[in-house]
């Protein structure tokens, strides 16, 4: 288990504290269509931190290309009809290049700093001449308003149970996820990003924002930083 993360309940638990049986249940929402909306048609994807395939599938069924790649083989293993690469994301090396490189799940705010540059690099190392990475960030109330709570139409709880500043700019976060059945819960480390700390984040490793996908600023499209 990575420093600082920490995963609870039934099943397999991932270095960074995620359930696998949790990730396989959760329900798709609107981000497929925010993705397919914002790359060409058939596009090959990268998908960074696939998890279970929530996802990777969706995308798989609307005629994208995906290798999909997680740190966790338990999770890799339920992901079904897309190549998949098990390894760190802040390393990986491939050789080849994508029309789309997809770092969703927050990942962008990771509590180690380096850690984000890591990724970062990852994206603009993949990523075809021609083509954008998509990065999914928090919402501008996510670290406040704790405790929090919502009822998923499909029949669990999700519980933003605890949010505390630690140092350094960053937060330890606990989530709890209830259902019926059963119940997870992941404690992880996050580092809010201002829109200006995002986008210098971005241009530290050569990148810059392409556009807005989303009104309120959680999906982003960015492009290699132009030369000259």
């Amino acid at each position: 288990m990575r420093a600082g993360y920490q995963g609870t309940g039934p099943g397999a638990i991932t270095p960074d504290g995620c359930a696998v049986e949790l990730y396989s249940r959760l329900p798709v929402g609107g981000e497929p269509d925010i993705i397919a909306a914002a790359v060409p048609a058939g596009a090959h994807i990268l998908e960074l931190g696939c998890g279970a395939g929530r996802m990777t599938h969706p995308l798989l069924e609307r005629g994208f290309t995906v290798t999909a790649v997680d740190e966790s083989a338990e999770m890799t293993d339920r992901v079904l009809g897309a190549r998949t690469v098990c390894g760190p994301i802040e390393e990986l090396e491939l050789g080849e290049t994508f029309d789309v490189v997809l770092l969703a799940s927050f990942l962008v705010h990771a509590g180690d700093a380096e850690v984000r540059r890591g990724l970062l690099r990852t994206c603009l190392r993949h990523l075809a001449p021609g083509g954008v990475v998509l990065i999914q960030r928090e919402g501008a109330d996510y670290h406040t308003a704790v405790p929090r709570e919502r009822v998923d139409p499909s029949g669990f709880t999700v519980r933003i149970a605890e949010d505390e500043p630690i140092g350094d700019g960053v937060h330890r976060v606990r989530c709890e996820y209830a259902f019926p059945d059963a119940t997870w819960t992941q404690t992880f480390l996050s580092r809010p990003l201002s829109r200006e700390q995002f986008e210098a984040a971005l241009a530290e490793v050569g990148l810059e924002v392409d556009t807005h996908l989303t009104d309120d600023g959680i999906w982003v499209r960015a492009v290699p930083v132009a030369a000259g």
